[in-house]
């Protein structure tokens, strides 16, 4: 089965340092696109740190409706402990900086980030905006308020 994946025309990308890499998906499957450290020389990452990578790129979306997210790579996560250190990142529409990457190394083991490694992925997505309105009484369900693990295991 072919995956096919919604075209959005109009992602434009600043390069902001020389030796930025631009964003590229891996395979023609690939979800996101990798990112990659745009650093001069490597950069030691020790267990329970966190440090601020950036890319070296700045992203422009022409429609107000999409965001930018920032995912872990699987491979950096589970072969190494290192994730991002904010779970997911989120690059607003409007927003015209660089795209800088907090990565966290949940392992026991120091890691060095490599200049030009591919540190994370970006997923373009839809965002909906919603209109808040602040009431007294919510409806009732059969939930309820119960909250952590209220509806049983499996």
């Amino acid at each position: 089965m072919k995956v096919v994946y919604k075209v959005i025309e109009n992602v434009r990308i600043k390069r902001l340092r020389e030796n930025a890499v631009i964003p590229c998906r891996a395979t023609e499957g690939s979800a996101g696109a990798d990112l990659y450290a745009c650093i001069n020389e490597p950069v030691l990452l020790a267990p329970g740190k966190i440090v601020k990578i950036p890319t070296g790129i700045a992203v422009e979306l022409a429609d107000s409706n999409y965001a930018v997210f920032l995912f872990a790579r699987s491979g950096l996560g589970v072969k190494h402990g290192i994730t991002l250190a904010n779970g997911v990142g989120v690059v607003d529409s409007d927003y015209r900086g660089e795209i800088c990457v907090g990565l966290c190394n949940v392992s026991d083991e120091p890691y060095t980030i490599q200049p030009n490694e591919r540190i994370a992925q970006m997923v373009i997505m839809p965002v909906v905006c919603a209109k808040f309105t602040e009431v007294d009484e919510l409806s009732n369900t059969a939930r309820g308020s119960g909250g952590f693990g209220s509806s049983g295991k499996l």
